[in-house]
């Protein structure tokens, strides 16, 4: 579970490395929210109130979560990059309609790289991603 809010955390962190699992734990949770409060929108006819060109309070809801999330999501995708040993510059395809989602979900799917690379510890080694022949030494 604090995989999932670690993103918060780290909220700013674009350096380092994040696992699989952060980030698609944050990933679920935003869509989560998202999907409550839509549904919450349609049951209590706030989309309708959009045809009348005046925002809701579950829109206004909405839109500070995306707002508070926007920064962390950003980070956590960099840090993902950089565990696959990419930079996070690869960020930009997803820019590209399809085909660049498509290679970002790929890169975010595939396994980080064992070990140290790049851009620091692997964040699934042992003692919180310290390298055990450093502390053995």
């Amino acid at each position: 579970m604090s995989l999932m809010f670690q993103p918060f955390k780290k909220f700013a962190d674009f350096q380092g490395r994040a696992r699989r699992s952060e980030y698609w734990l944050f990933s679920l949770f935003c869509f989560g929210v998202g999907v409550v409060i839509g549904i919450l929108r349609v049951a209590t006819g706030g989309l309708e109130s959009l045809e009348s060109g005046r925002m809701d309070p579950l829109g206004i809801v909405n839109l500070l979560f995306s707002l508070a999330v926007l920064v962390p999501s950003l980070a956590v995708g960099f840090r993902r990059l950089h565990d696959t040993n990419r930079s996070a510059w690869w960020i930009l395809i997803g820019l590209i309609p399809l085909i660049g989602w498509i290679t970002l979900i790929v890169f975010y799917l595939l396994p980080g790289t064992t070990g140290p690379n790049r851009f620091g510890p692997d964040p699934k080694s042992p003692l919180g991603g310290s390298d055990t022949a450093e502390v053995f030494s």
